[in-house]
């Protein structure tokens, strides 16, 4: 079974019993806190290691996150490391969120400008966002500068991209350019 169907379903497994003992948000803020813990390098590998027995595992889960996450959570993870599943841990975490966000009806929304933009121009694009027939019932908005994109913006969410940028219209002239015969002809 592909990783990616295994996360789907530990993460759909933990929504649901989050979902019936009412504890959906807490169980989330358990998770974001794990994807930022998974972010460190040295407990990836840990979590990642064959040589590391699963008892020395549960015994440093329990050291980092015991008191600190709900007990279901810390269940979940214990029944992870049982199963032998620690090392998709990250990638189930991930897709929980994911699958929150769809319960939630949340698009996230990527936006990157040339420029940092005033608080009214990103309030601006998220109202329109929030209007779109495109997006879900909740947006989700975060900005990136990237001056290497000149000028313009580009907006990314779910499989949808839309490249308003300078470079992109560039790119654009520049195939066209290359396309037609006639300006070929005469630069040549």
């Amino acid at each position: 079974m592909s990783a990616q169907r295994i996360a789907s379903r530990y993460a759909k497994s933990l929504i649901d019993l989050a979902k019936e003992q009412g504890k959906l948000e807490r169980v989330l803020e358990d998770v974001q806190s794990f994807r930022q813990v998974a972010k460190n390098r040295d407990f990836l590998l840990m979590l990642k290691s064959p040589v590391v027995k699963a008892d020395t595992k549960e015994r440093v889960f329990n050291q980092l996150f015991a008191g600190k996450y709900d007990e279901m959570t810390m269940a979940f993870l214990r029944i992870l490391l049982r199963k032998g599943r620690e090392a998709q841990l990250a990638e189930i975490a991930d897709e929980f969120s994911l699958q929150y966000k769809v319960i939630k009806h949340i698009t996230t929304v990527k936006l990157v400008t040339a420029a940092p933009l005033s608080d009214e121009a990103v309030k601006a694009i998220h109202a329109k966002l929030l209007a779109s027939s495109n997006t879900d019932q909740n947006v989700e908005l975060t900005t990136k500068v990237d001056p290497d994109i000149i000028g313009g913006f580009v907006i990314e969410f779910g499989d949808r991209l839309y490249d308003a940028s300078v470079v992109h219209k560039l790119e654009q002239m520049k195939k066209n350019f290359k396309g037609n015969l006639y300006i070929s002809q005469i630069m040549a």
